[in-house]
């Protein structure tokens, strides 16, 4: 009796198994996209993320946080044995890396893989030195978060100049955005009810308070909507980091993860429950909705710029 073919997605992670363990992938190398792997090998997209399912469980691959799913590090080959006892390892003495240097390093970690992935030890094995070194200059993971957000926030630029009370919103609320873009880490480092006491944070809220003070309006409100304009840049920016791990611990962009939930979908949409929803999806076109932070960001930020214009208009007397 013939023996029954291996299923798609074991025949995938066979063929992938082979380039990682004749070295045409390597540790560190990116693995294929389920995209492009369902693509190739004319299976769906469920089959291809089934398939890489099989090698994270095999420890051959993993995901990042950020440069996707990667071939993982070989292990150690096992120490030969000894007839008698190894003499201890000499160590060299640990560097000395720095406070510049270590939140540097762990800017870049965070960047990289999350701030999830963030510890002492792993920014000191970034520098190549001892996790001990890493403590002399600062006390801890918190005070090593605080140090990296003040000097992300130092990439803010805003003029100095003096600017119409929206130019100067704008300005400082873009400016914002960037920065959180750039570092998507940056909008878990503290909630909005505690606002964490740096001074480049607190330079930047002086900045933003400074455009809304001065029409009329009073302190309370003046606080509040310093406070919406943060909300709504954090808010999105929450997202933007968790796009980044989802992509990551899947392997699947955004588009290829709504690929594999299109049955259900139409499913839903099919049984009359949700018509609205239906009707707007269908008026969308064969694109679809293309939901883009960036594009939140500023329908968002022209919505609260506007309802500012209409309370400063309020405030003002009568000509």
């Amino acid at each position: 009796m013939a023996e029954r073919p291996d299923p798609p997605y074991l025949r995938i992670a066979a063929a992938l198994r082979r380039r990682i363990e004749n070295g045409e992938l390597a540790p560190g190398d990116r693995v294929p996209a389920t995209r492009r792997l369902a693509e190739e090998s004319g299976v769906a997209l469920a089959t291809a993320t089934k398939a890489l399912a099989v090698l994270r469980q095999e420890g051959l691959i993993h995901a990042t946080g950020r440069a996707g799913t990667v071939v993982a590090p070989r292990p150690a080959p096992p120490a030969p044995r000894r007839t008698a006892p190894a003499p201890p390892p000499v160590t060299a003495p640990a560097g000395d890396p720095g406070r510049d240097r270590l939140v540097r390093a762990a800017i870049a970690l965070a960047d990289a893989e999350g701030l999830a992935a963030l510890s002492m030890r792993a920014v000191a094995g970034r520098l190549g030195v001892s996790a001990m070194a890493a403590y002399r200059h600062v006390r801890g993971k918190d005070e090593l978060v605080a140090l990296m957000t003040d000097t992300v926030l130092g990439e803010l630029d805003h003029p100095r100049t003096p600017a119409p009370w929206r130019t100067r919103l704008e300005v400082g609320a873009r400016a914002l955005w960037r920065v959180h873009r750039a570092h998507p880490w940056l909008a878990q480092t503290g909630p909005l009810t505690r606002p964490q006491l740096l001074p480049r944070l607190l330079a930047y809220s002086e900045w933003m308070l400074a455009a809304l003070d001065g029409h009329g309006l009073d302190a309370a409100t003046v606080l509040d909507l310093n406070a919406l304009l943060y909300s709504h840049i954090q808010g999105l920016a929450v997202h933007a980091e968790r796009e980044a791990h989802a992509a990551g611990q899947t392997g699947l962009t955004d588009e290829e993860w709504l690929d594999t939930q299109e049955p259900a979908m139409s499913a839903l949409l099919g049984s009359g429950a949700y018509p609205t929803l239906a009707r707007l999806l269908d008026e969308v076109g064969e694109d679809g909705y293309d939901l883009r932070l960036d594009g939140l960001f500023e329908r968002g930020l022209r919505a609260l710029l506007d309802h500012i214009a209409r309370l400063v208009a309020e405030c003002a007397p009568p000509a």
